[in-house]
């Protein structure tokens, strides 16, 4: 709309423009040939009472007192000249306009002489002087009675359009002003009607933004719409009832393929100490003699065997009891510092090294779950450090006002890039042992404090994980 109005302008500016130069440029001829005409009946009026012979050397005595009173009369330059183009007598004898005028000319240029000639009656010459108006000249015969050429009468005016040009201008400024209150009154419809508009489509692509598989999606009720908007909506609306049917499908699905996931690991695990057991038993049953004096001594091995087996089973349920279900956290007033200083103790390790920025650090948080998560990315460092000539583990502690963050920092052999995805997906482990479930519930007890845990990993050179929990969480 605002390029259509500043356009509309700019071809009514042209066209005026154009049309004022036409007009301007018919009128100036047509003003010319009244004043050429007018001239010429006086110099015929002027030729008709003398009572000298009309030949070419009389035409001095002729209109020698009468050229100044013809030329002021009709305001034109008037010049006379003799039939082969030489000067006679003029009106202004001196002139200002030396450039494309014809009052400083002694003699008539050759070619206009010899187009005269060729045409017999007349000869208009356009021009423009020095200070850019318009010049029109015009050369024509004198005759004498028997219609015999005596001489060259040659009329010059200078055109002044100035009052037409200023009133062009003065047009085109309040033609200008005019659109001017135009393209502001357009500015601020085109606001208006845009707003009235877009204030529909903007509730919708709020709407949209936040809508979500997991997140409680509302429908938009909206009742002063257009036709289009409410079709808009509708379709919106229709969209959020299925997609609601797809996220209860899913919820449904993935609880039930997470409960088959969880059911396989168990009973892979499970498996995994039963064989041995078995064998236990196979043996015992094939070497039990109730007369061998060493019969009590082989019962407590088969007795160890068996109890240590069904340790480890115990252990399985309940590393899946604690990822399945995770304890309720008991929020305490804790010094942090000393908390991590004594988890790192418990290792023994030379090549633990621990740094902090602070003395202590109060935070509200559970101390066992803290525990737990820096034991797990610990216990990650010393394993992927057992292959290194010179292992180094660098855990460094930092407190700031918008919460505290703990870098592990190994120098072991990294992880590849297409298990970095994986990382902190249950039952993922790159260890020979484990179920791979420490850094699963490492993860999900941070997100249950709002915070977050990051690596990054260079294959062969080590790997950094960055823990950050804040203090409002």
């Amino acid at each position: 709309m605002m390029l259509l109005i500043l356009l509309t302008y700019v071809l009514i500016a042209f066209t005026t423009v154009y049309q004022y130069k036409q007009q301007t440029t018919s009128y100036n001829n047509s003003r010319f040939e009244r004043k050429e005409d007018a001239t010429r009946l006086n110099i015929t009026y002027t030729l008709n009472e003398t009572k000298l012979p009309l030949r070419t050397d009389q035409l001095i005595s002729i209109f020698e007192s009468r050229i100044y009173q013809i030329a002021s009369v009709h305001k034109v330059s008037i010049k006379i000249f003799d039939l082969q183009g030489d000067l006679l007598l003029s009106s202004e004898p001196t002139s200002k306009n030396d450039m494309a005028s014809p009052d400083s000319l002694e003699v008539i240029n050759y070619d206009d002489l010899l187009q005269l000639r060729v045409k017999k009656s007349h000869r208009l010459i356009q021009g423009i002087d020095a200070d850019g108006k318009r010049l029109q000249s015009s050369f024509t015969y004198l005759y004498n009675e028997f219609l015999e050429p005596i001489g060259i009468i040659q009329l010059h005016y200078l055109q002044d359009n100035s009052a037409q040009d200023r009133n062009l201008k003065e047009f085109l400024m309040r033609l200008g002003l005019v659109y001017l209150v135009m393209f502001i009154l357009a500015i601020s419809f085109a606001y208006f009607l845009s707003s009235y508009i877009t204030r529909s489509l903007k509730t919708i692509v709020d709407k949209i933004g936040k809508t979500g598989l997991r997140t409680q999606n509302k429908k938009i009720v909206m009742g002063n719409a257009s036709v289009e908007i409410k079709k808009l909506v509708f379709a919106y609306n229709n969209m959020i009832d299925q997609l609601e049917e797809s996220a209860e499908k899913l919820v449904a699905s993935e609880r039930e393929q997470a409960w088959r996931e969880m059911a396989k690991q168990v009973a892979h695990e499970i498996k995994n100490p039963l064989t041995p057991m078995r064998l236990s038993v196979q043996s015992f049953e094939r070497r039990f003699d109730p007369l061998d004096p060493k019969i009590k001594e082989k019962l407590r091995e088969y007795s160890e065997t068996l109890i240590q087996q069904i340790d480890v089973m115990s252990s399985i349920a309940s590393a899946f009891s604690d990822f399945a279900q995770m304890p309720t956290q008991k929020r305490e007033r804790l010094e942090v510092v000393s908390v991590i200083k004594m988890t790192l103790d418990i290792f023994a390790i030379k090549h633990i090294h621990y740094t902090s920025n602070v003395e202590e650090s109060y935070v509200d948080i559970d101390k066992s779950q803290l525990v737990r998560v820096v034991t797990n990315i610990v216990k990650n460092a010393i394993q992927a450090t057992q292959e290194v000539k010179k292992p180094k583990i660098d855990v460094s502690f930092m407190d700031a006002k918008d919460g505290f963050e703990i870098v592990v920092t190994d120098n072991g052999i990294g992880i590849e890039e297409g298990q970095k995805p994986l990382i902190f997906e249950p039952r993922f482990t790159t260890k020979s042992s484990g179920m791979g479930l420490g850094l699963a519930m490492s993860q999900k007890i941070i997100e249950t404090y709002e915070g977050t845990i990051q690596f990054t990993s260079t294959l062969g050179k080590g790997t950094s994980f960055r823990v950050h929990v804040p203090k409002d969480s």
